[in-house]
């Protein structure tokens, strides 16, 4: 069969009808409900840090180069790079107890990246680095980004435990104040804000949770003191325990096998089945590092990247399902006679052979088919993001496992546990595996404190409507600051979000560099600039509405309402943005040098 020939069984009337059906019975009023865990009497508490104790201090009164908020990757390579710049201050504010970012907190059993550790652990040629396995464990991506901020000094200045209450521009002195939850005030001259793209825990609002008996919590705030051993240690507290995880995203996934392992009972609550494709981990090759050159690790990202957006290499660096199965549902092979109808009969055609391949995983692991037909996804792939294991199917297979199918979600939670379809489920010990508010959620949530510019403008009233920015880093009426690049913010997007923070750091570590070598005391961005940046957003957005609406709801269709999308709140190119012309750009601007659609005061005395 060639690669544009149809399947021999592929019916569309029948596939499509099928995908809507299943979509339709998830289709259900209050799906994206979530609580606010900031203000939540009852569960506040899931925010606390169950891995670093809280070590008092007084509030401190300081002046610096730069404070950055977030200490993951975003924040780390930013410091890095500011660091480079000649930046000698750099406080990096965390609510963590350490660096690590997503890394510090998501340490439940079995956590681990889904994209290949040679490109997404930062700065390995410079840490002379090589991860032991293809994709590494969260304890060894945790230990590497601490090594870099060791290696950088960042952590000496650090302020961990510490959350930004309040940030505002002062023009009398041209720095910002910045206010803590612990009493700090800090001033800096410049403000970068490096909070990452998954750092809002989401727990839904189940009714009656705050009833249940028994112990809970999140996945993102694993708790080793109720369940036993640690990240990669046998759960030795559970062996008397029934447990409930809800969610099956990627942490439930990657939690699911150590927990049927450990416990008496698990009930898998499922609302929607993920596409769980082969990760093929394996450790690396002894030899892997004698046929590496300088500049291998962009040059992998690179290959993955160009291959992800349709590119031709002659090798796949990578060769795993993001460049197979992502790759090939992104660039549709056309010919030039072909029509808009042709193209996308040969797009659900591509898509049916590796929806049903992942059909016919799950029944190749799973012996159990009732328990197959309830795990197999009915969607096409792009609408939820996809997932890669190789012990999840398998660990299905368990005696001690129940899959509840629910699609409308958990009716409710009493004292003994979750209620579906009316049967209550008698469990010990409920997990919410829920994961995070959406990437693409506004910068201005994502911060979780008031960001106040020039004439008291606060970010959220700017971009209330949308975007408004240059190059999804900058914007006007907020000086001399700086937002890490990310999706839904006018920069574009990447699977690997390494390489994307790799991006931004570098801009805005060169971009400071030549502030300070030209004197400048504050910079803002023009109108005009910020006018065109924006334009340029909304003229190449890609109204997607009408195929996303037929998805299954996820995250990457706003839970099934994706003509919400605002154009404002595109990409730099069309879709999913062009992340080479980006980069290009980009580094043209810098190397220029002249700051172009920047306002800029510069002290009198600069040479």
């Amino acid at each position: 069969m060639s690669g544009m020939d149809p399947p021999a069984s592929y019916d569309p009337e029948t596939v499509r009808a099928k995908y809507l059906s299943e979509r339709d019975r998830r289709l259900v009023p209050n799906r994206a409900e979530i609580r606010d865990l900031r203000g939540d009497e009852h569960f506040a508490g899931y925010r606390a840090d169950p891995f670093t104790p809280l070590i008092e201090r007084d509030p401190l009164a300081d002046d610096v180069g730069v404070v950055v908020v977030g200490g993951g990757i975003a924040g780390t390579l930013a410091g890095v790079r500011l660091r480079e710049a000649g930046v000698e201050r750099i406080r990096i504010v965390d609510q963590a107890g350490g660096i690590g970012g997503t890394w510090y907190w998501n340490r439940y059993p079995g956590v681990m990246c889904d994209v290949e550790s040679y490109i997404y652990m930062p700065m390995l040629e410079e840490l002379d680095y090589i991860p032991s396995q293809r994709y590494a464990l969260g304890g060894e991506i945790l230990s590497h980004l601490q090594a870099v901020a060791d290696r950088y000094s960042l952590t000496d200045d650090a302020l961990f435990h510490t959350g930004v209450s309040r940030a505002e521009w002062q023009d009398e002195t041209d720095r910002w104040l910045i206010t803590t939850d612990r009493g700090d005030q800090l001033t800096c001259q410049y403000y970068v804000l490096a909070v990452g793209i998954l750092n809002l825990m989401k727990l839904p609002a189940v009714p009656g949770m705050e009833e249940f008996a028994g112990h809970s919590f999140h996945g993102a705030r694993w708790d080793y003191g109720y369940t036993g051993g640690g990240p990669g240690q046998p759960l030795t507290n559970l062996a008397d325990k029934k447990v409930a995880l809800i969610g099956n995203g990627a942490s439930g996934i990657q939690a699911l096998p150590p927990l049927a392992e450990a416990s008496e009972h698990v009930y898998l609550f499922q609302r929607t089945p993920s596409a769980v494709g082969e990760r093929g981990n394996r450790p690396t090759d002894p030899g892997f590092a004698a046929t590496l050159e300088p500049g291998w690790q962009r040059e992998r990202m690179d290959n993955f990247q160009g291959i992800i957006m349709g590119r031709h290499y002659d090798v796949d660096l990578v060769d795993d399902g993001w460049t197979h199965d992502y790759a090939a549902n992104r660039n549709v092979p056309g010919r030039k006679e072909m029509t808009i109808e042709e193209i996308k009969r040969a797009s659900e055609e591509i898509d049916y052979r590796i929806m049903e391949a992942h059909r016919q995983r799950v029944d190749e692991f799973v012996s159990d088919p009732i328990k197959a037909e309830i795990v197999k996804p009915y969607y096409r792939y792009l609408c939820k993001r996809p997932c890669f294991h190789d012990e999840y199917l398998p660990a299905l297979n368990c005696d001690n496992l129940t899959i509840v199918d629910c699609p409308g979600g958990v009716e409710r939670v009493t004292e003994q546990g979750p209620v579906v379809d009316g049967q209550q489920y008698e469990v010990d010990c409920i997990i919410y595996a829920t994961g995070f508010e959406a990437e693409v959620t506004p910068i201005f949530r994502r911060v979780g404190h008031e960001i106040v510019g020039r004439g008291g403008i606060t970010l959220a009233e700017k971009w209330g409507d949308g975007g408004a920015s240059l190059f999804g880093m900058m914007s006007h009426g907020f000086p001399n600051m700086f937002i890490m690049p990310a999706p839904g913010q006018q920069a574009v997007v990447t699977v690997n979000y390494t390489q994307l923070a790799v991006l931004g750091a570098e801009f805005i570590g060169r971009t400071v560099g030549q502030l300070l070598q030209k004197g400048v005391e504050a910079f803002d961005v023009s109108a005009e600039a910020e006018e065109a940046w924006t334009q340029k957003i909304v003229d190449g957005f890609v109204d997607s509405s009408a195929i996303m609406s037929a998805c299954t709801p996820s995250r990457l269709n706003n839970e099934g309402h994706p003509e919400t999308m605002n154009p404002r709140n595109g990409n730099y190119g069309s879709g999913l943005g062009n992340w080479f012309g980006y980069r290009e750009l980009l580094e043209q601007w810098l190397e220029a040098g002249n700051l172009e659609g920047l306002e800029l005061e510069v002290c009198p005395t600069a040479p």
